[in-house]
């Protein structure tokens, strides 16, 4: 039995599919278990609630091999969400557990990043329980861009806090899907580590505009916005002054250079462009 957290997130729809397309048992914990498609909730057993909650984390442990753990809600304290997570891990002899967190461990940048801090708490929380636990360590999502799919469309631009020819890795969510897919199949690991995920290049937001325009169709502009911008756009969305800030301040590591501290191998190479994710999401997003 394989435990899912965040199964309607964007990464956690992906990883379900994949999972199930393996063959695997899976148990999903879902705040809103009316948002699983039903074709889903059909072949899976489902825990209703937050997996934030001791009593429902408690329940979906119950009998589980593997864990897949995606802290909630930027403005959510990730370790103090994690520890009834910890407990029942430990309670319930989980043998493996596999969490999506951020680069930078061990980097003096991290520890100014706002939530890729908390992220990297909350794994090292988890690795110290003595559970099995690989963090998936991911640079910025390529899905992010969806949150400006009306200023893509409407008027020809998409906006950072990063500098325009800062080059830097993207992932898709798929990859980091497979990668963690993976992990929670294969019963010969164990110990403590990360995983990373770069995508197959890095590309500096003029890259990005220049790939965008040319799938698109139609001249697509960077511009890059300060911080203050930024947080005046995500508190007006409704995020806390906080949490907000706290986005900020992981914008300016990375623009320091956060996500180029993992040396690109090989095995942290995954294969989906950022161009073959323009035209299989972004521009179906942008035209529909």
């Amino acid at each position: 039995m394989i435990v899912v957290t965040a199964p309607t997130s964007t990464i956690g729809r992906v990883l379900v599919d994949v999972l199930l397309d393996q063959g695997a048992k899976l148990r999903l914990v879902a705040r809103d278990p009316s948002r699983l498609a039903p074709e889903v909730r059909d072949r899976v057993e489902v825990v209703a609630g937050s997996h934030g909650d001791p009593d429902v984390i408690d329940r979906a442990c119950a009998g589980a091999e593997a864990v897949f753990w995606l802290a909630p809600d930027i403005d959510v304290p990730y370790a103090d969400f994690t520890r009834p997570g910890v407990a029942a891990f430990v309670r319930h002899g989980v043998q493996r557990v596999v969490a999506i967190t951020a680069l930078g461990k061990g980097t003096p940048l991290a520890a100014q990043a706002g939530p890729v801090a908390a992220s990297l708490a909350m794994c090292d929380l988890i690795a110290e329980s003595g559970v099995a636990f690989r963090a998936v360590a991911c640079p910025s999502f390529m899905h992010n861009l969806l949150s400006q799919v009306t200023s893509i469309r409407e008027r020809g631009e998409f906006s950072m806090m990063i500098d325009p020819d800062r080059a830097a890795p993207l992932v898709a969510a798929r990859d980091i899907a497979a990668a963690s897919a993976r992990l929670l199949l294969d019963d010969a690991w164990d110990g403590t580590g990360q995983v990373a995920v770069l995508g197959p290049e890095d590309l500096s937001p003029l890259d990005m505009a220049r790939i965008m325009s040319d799938v698109l169709g139609t001249e697509i502009a960077y511009r890059r916005s300060s911080a203050e911008e930024l947080i005046a756009r995500l508190t007006g969305f409704g995020m806390p002054d906080e949490a907000a800030r706290g986005m900020a301040a992981m914008f300016d590591a990375k623009n320091r250079g956060l996500d180029n501290a993992e040396p690109r191998t090989a095995a942290s190479t995954t294969p989906t462009t950022f161009r073959a994710w323009c035209e299989d999401v972004l521009k179906p997003a942008v035209l529909g």
